[in-house]
């Protein structure tokens, strides 16, 4: 039988077959670590709110009328719970990828020891996968063994660690750990299609550096790679898949930074933002991809932007008592 699939290629993201990565990637890596480890939840010892929205490509055409930029869309949010020692957190995105699209709850959990000067967060995580295969072309007219309007979705978990101080952060994490496989139907009712849902691990650092009295210089650097095959097997790390970041930004008193960031063969990064309301709580940001490798099978630029809330710290249970000696007799 003939290949009936035309938009195979932009579809391998999520083939059983291609080892590419699955989940979305963000500039923004250095203020969304509740999207990267379970183990961030409440490590910072305040509530905050994150969301983020992705255009990637911007501008890209396809082979086919079908085809076009991808995009995502983010929103998390953690939580410190003092009752159970350690945080509660939610991360929810929409990937959209040509007539594909997944979309991800996870929800985590944090136990937090303090270690030195700062926390280490050990988490845990549920998390839902829905992925849709969306409307294809076949090659020749009335072939029902395309897939159509088909989806499915499977309950998967995660793992991961997290360190936090004043001066310095680093987590390692694993999602997908069950490897799920997703099947869909075609028109004719078969399972024409399978997908593995791959492992991913994501290892992230940050130093705090104090340059000045106002400014803080923070180098950050994120690794994410796509672990296929089976936990055990001898060929599990796949390195051509993988995507390496690493940039530096600077802060001018918690409430303006900006940035430059690289990510391997792909893009160099500038990175703008700011912080408002009381407390600098509410901070906006803005991420412009400028795309300086292989533009032939992409487009010259991806844009992304960032508003996030930080909840303020919760204080003492009880006011502490206020003792004098006028009432020491």
């Amino acid at each position: 039988m003939k290949r009936t699939l035309l938009s195979l290629l932009l579809t391998s993201a999520i083939s059983a077959t291609a080892l590419a990565q699955q989940q979305p990637q963000f500039s923004h890596y250095g203020f969304n670590g509740m999207y990267l480890n379970p183990a961030y939840a409440g490590i910072k010892g305040q509530g905050e709110i994150t969301t983020l929205g992705r255009y990637q490509y911007l501008g890209y055409k396809a082979s086919f009328d079908d085809g076009g930029s991808p995009q995502t869309y983010s929103l998390s949010a953690s939580l410190p719970v003092a009752a159970i020692g350690g945080g509660v957190g939610i991360s929810v995105f929409r990937d959209k990828i040509a007539e594909s699209s997944i979309t991800n709850v996870q929800l985590s959990y944090s136990k937090h020891i303090q270690v030195g000067e700062g926390r280490l967060g050990l988490g845990v995580q549920g998390i839902f996968n829905h992925l849709s295969k969306g409307v294809y072309r076949p090659a020749e007219a009335g072939d029902n063994s395309v897939p159509r309007d088909g989806s499915d979705q499977k309950i998967d978990a995660g793992i991961g660690v997290w360190y936090e101080s004043d001066k310095l952060y680093g987590g390692l994490s694993f999602n997908n750990l069950l490897r799920s496989e997703y099947q869909f139907k075609s028109e004719g009712g078969t399972n024409s299609a399978k997908v593995i849902g791959e492992n991913h691990a994501y290892l992230t650092a940050g130093y705090n550096i104090e340059a000045s009295s106002s400014v803080i210089v923070t180098p950050t650097v994120l690794v994410k790679m796509v672990l296929p095959g089976k936990f055990g097997d001898n060929n599990k790390l796949s390195f051509k898949n993988n995507s390496y970041e690493g940039g530096v930004r600077a802060t001018l008193n918690d409430k303006f930074w900006g940035g430059v960031s690289y990510r391997y063969d792909e893009s160099i990064t500038g990175l703008l933002g700011m912080s408002f309301a009381k407390d600098n709580a509410l901070r906006f940001g803005y991420a412009f991809d400028f795309i300086a490798f292989n533009q032939a099978a992409r487009a010259f630029s991806s844009h992304e932007i960032m508003l996030s809330y930080r909840l303020p710290k919760p204080g003492p249970a009880t006011r502490p008592a206020i003792r004098t000696p006028r009432y020491s007799f």
